[in-house]
């Protein structure tokens, strides 16, 4: 028997891809290459693992109760590895999708501590709406999402990044009531600026100021959170963003978080990936995520418990 373990993370890759120019493309080899790769599994286990159909392919029955073993079997040599190297020896690459607000908070963390850890793993990083994070984990296009909820499909790995709340925030050079508590009337005078289109934010914002049709606030979305800060502190509208994006903002006087009473639901942040598909590195990077966001939120939560004190000692 001449199997061996190219073979196998071959077969893994094009079961779960379903696709020979998948496996190809994450592999960095050609299609005729995957299929001679699949062919000489065949045949040194004697058995038809896949049935290939007009560019589709589909497992076997065999294919399907092998899967498992030859799962059992990459992950083992992981273990191997590991027990003899240490995880140092580890190399190859995880496909890392972060949403916006993880880049302008922890991502510089995570990133130094997988490092450390693992010294020879390259991070390949996409970053992008929440929403097509969780449709590029489904469709295998990446390892590991970090992103913000609702989720619409549900996960087999999830680790908890922490829930951080959004808060409105302006120039303090606009022309806002500052001894009283805007209304939603004092909002609608400027352009409200928010997160994209088909996010949990906006659709808070909006349906809040559906209320109110006769104000005919304008709602400014924006898929780039870092655009929409910077906007917001040239003084171009009124914004509704994520606490922990505008804490050094607030801080140095650049903006002024505002005292309106109704916000849009806090988000919940996770690191999420497919537990039965995925290599132990990237559960480790999921770990690692989630006690660099915990540090993170823990610095956040008393930033902003003393900048509370502070406002109370002023009043």
């Amino acid at each position: 028997m001449k199997l061996n373990l190219k073979q196998l993370e071959t077969f893994v890759l094009v079961a779960d891809l379903g696709s020979f120019r998948s496996a190809a493309e994450r592999l960095s080899t050609t299609q005729p290459n995957v299929s001679s790769r699949i062919a000489a599994l065949e045949t040194s286990l004697n058995t038809v693992l896949m049935e290939r159909d007009a560019g589709s392919v589909r497992l076997t029955t065999k294919g399907h109760e092998l899967l498992g073993y030859a799962r059992n079997v990459l992950c083992s040599v992981d273990e191997l590895v590991e027990a003899a190297n240490g995880e140092a020896a580890f190399d190859g690459a995880v496909r890392l999708g972060v949403n916006e607000m993880v880049v302008h908070t922890w991502l510089r963390d995570f990133m130094k501590a997988f490092k450390t850890r693992f010294p020879n793993v390259v991070v390949e990083l996409s970053v992008d709406l929440s929403s097509k994070l969780e449709s590029d984990l489904a469709e295998r296009n990446i390892d590991l999402a970090f992103q913000s909820g609702p989720f619409a499909r549900k996960a087999s790995g999830e680790y908890c990044l922490g829930e951080y709340p959004i808060v409105w925030v302006a120039s303090p050079n606009i022309d806002l009531p500052r001894d009283t508590q805007p209304s939603s009337a004092d909002l609608s005078r400027f352009p409200i600026l928010t997160h994209a289109r088909r996010t949990r934010p906006y659709e808070d914002v909006a349906a809040h100021f559906a209320q109110w049709p006769k104000l005919k606030t304008r709602l400014v979305p924006s898929s780039n959170l870092a655009a929409c800060l910077q906007m917001t502190v040239d003084g171009y509208g009124v914004a509704a963003l994520l606490a922990p994006m505008v804490e050094q903002e607030i801080a140095n006087g650049q903006l002024l978080k505002l005292d309106y009473p109704w916000t849009p639901e806090p988000l919940r942040f996770a690191a999420r990936y497919d537990k039965s598909k995925s290599s132990s590195i990237v559960q480790s990077a999921a770990e690692i995520a989630h006690h660099c966001a915990k540090t993170y939120y823990h610095s956040f939560q008393t930033q902003a418990d003393r900048l509370e004190v502070t406002k109370r000692k002023a009043s």
